[in-house]
């Protein structure tokens, strides 16, 4: 084994799910490993658990009975009893340490920590037990989040031991990251899953958090340079779907459109699927209206990027 090799299966990534039998995050059947940690704040975030780095308390209160046997464990005092109510409460100003011990403990098996640390080759093991379902499908392993950019270097030894394995590999990104880190990943990528959130930087800092200059930038560049990459865009009613919206962004895509490495568009309709995870983690749901767009609409859309050509399709989760 060369060292660059050992390095690798020493490396730990830092993840809050895995995901295997995925059939819509790349070609074929997928293992999708979620990396924790993101730099946006999509008011939509169907993974709130995989914002921050670290750990996350969820507990599910319908079902909590307020025993108040995490209280005895915790070693860090992140859980209380209110002396008002008799309530469980989680001090979400300190920092879980992801020892699980409350977890182990609780009797209704109301909480849940979200984080976990592992090896590169632990997450191969994981990986090579679906080898078969990707030989015969085309599919492979997909990297997304959270960020996995946030962890280039975990992410780039990862997705290397992957290629060496000859597993396909894809990666989905917000882009919001630096060019190095990019790039230092970009070498073992066969598919970039990249999302168009925006087109206005104002608009994307409004609604993500950061503005989107880097992002589009990066994008260019993947496509220049070679790479695959297959754009997505999350859809929303009254944030980034309307006619003037999806033109801007048809005006930025169409110098790839020939591009033999751009992939074309997937449409992603939006959905409220992870709502209850904000109330687990004593969160608030920012996304008050319904975005949701029917089916005419999404077919409006769709018919607008294939009026200039555009090879495009809606994929729903």
């Amino acid at each position: 084994m060369s060292n660059k090799d050992a390095g690798a299966i020493e490396q730990k990534a830092s993840i809050f799910n895995v995901q295997r039998f995925n059939i819509y995050d790349g070609p074929g059947v997928r293992t999708i490993i979620f990396f924790k940690g993101c730099p946006l704040r999509c008011e939509w975030c169907s993974n709130p658990e995989g914002l921050k780095p670290g750990y996350d308390v969820m507990v599910k209160s319908n079902v909590c009975t307020d025993c108040g046997a995490c209280v005895e464990v915790c070693p860090v005092d992140m859980h209380m009893i209110l002396e008002s109510n008799n309530k469980h409460k989680v001090r979400r100003d300190i920092q879980c340490i992801g020892c699980h011990k409350c977890e182990g403990v609780c009797p209704a098996s109301a909480l849940f920590i979200a984080g976990e640390e592992k090896s590169i080759s632990e997450l191969l093991e994981i990986v090579e037990k679906d080898r078969a379902f990707y030989d015969t499908s085309g599919g492979g392993i997909t990297i997304g989040g959270g960020e996995p950019l946030l962890q280039p270097e975990a992410a780039a030894n990862l997705l290397m031991k992957c290629k060496q394995e000859g597993i396909n590999t894809a990666i989905e990104t917000s882009g919001y990251a630096k060019q190095e880190d990019l790039f230092k990943v970009a070498e073992f990528v066969d598919l970039f899953l990249f999302d168009i959130k925006h087109i206005s930087p104002e608009k994307h800092l409004e609604f993500m958090g950061v503005r989107n200059e880097l992002i589009l930038s990066n994008l260019q560049e993947l496509i220049r340079r070679g790479y695959n990459v297959l754009t997505r865009m999350p859809l929303l009613k009254g944030v980034n779907s309307s006619k003037e919206d999806i033109e801007k962004v048809i005006d930025f895509l169409k110098p790839f459109r020939e591009c033999e490495n751009f992939k074309g568009i997937d449409l992603l309709p939006y959905h409220k699927m992870g709502v209850h995870k904000y109330q687990q983690l004593d969160k608030e749901y920012l996304c008050k209206e319904d975005a949701s767009l029917n089916v005419e609409e999404m077919k409006e859309i769709e018919s607008w990027f294939k009026a200039h050509d555009f090879n495009v399709r809606i994929v729903n989760h």
